[in-house]
């Protein structure tokens, strides 16, 4: 019976592996969003919360996978665009592989795609931002437009989505 159980407990850590890594105990406040993240993310990458960020934005890069025009309306200060559909990996090769990079999205779906692609590089710091924008906007913190002013619109890709993302935000899609 032992021999068992020590088999089920060793199978139970390959299976872990294979399917990413374990379940983070980041929560966003919402419960209904938090669910709505765990069901589109693998972690395959770890995640890092925005208060996180918002603590260790100035040692980091950070890179926003979203399209052109959603980082446009805005985005979170010192982020440079990468996108999504149009994202080139040879943009950012040059990059020493230690550097510290988080990406972000509207919930982090398309970062953790797009981190996948940097981890697959070699680059060994490699972060998604949990709940991504719009954790980040609901939280409070400050978003920037093209021109580096302050604002509260926040692109939401579309009017489903935008139901995630608090009422003290301007939305737009």
């Amino acid at each position: 019976m032992k021999k068992i159980f020590v088999f089920v407990i060793f199978l139970s850590g390959l299976f872990k592996g294979a399917c990413g890594q374990e379940t983070p105990k980041i929560h966003v406040d919402d419960p209904v969003f938090d669910q709505t993240i765990r069901e589109y993310l693998k972690f395959s990458i770890p995640v890092l919360s925005v208060t996180e960020l918002s603590q260790r934005a100035d040692s980091m890069l950070i890179l926003d996978t979203r399209e052109t025009k959603e980082f446009t309306i805005s985005h979170i200060p010192g982020a440079y665009h990468a996108g999504y559909n149009d994202f080139n990996m040879e943009d950012w090769k040059h990059l020493p592989r230690n550097t510290e990079v988080i990406l972000y999205c509207s919930i982090g779906y398309r970062s953790e795609k797009i981190s996948e692609k940097f981890r697959k590089e070699g680059f060994e710091n490699v972060y998604n931002l949990y709940g991504s924008i719009f954790e980040w906007a609901n939280k409070g913190f400050p978003l920037e437009d093209v021109n580096g002013e302050a604002t509260r619109k926040l692109h939401t890709y579309n009017k489903k989505w935008s139901t995630y993302v608090s009422d003290q935000v301007e939305k737009t899609w």
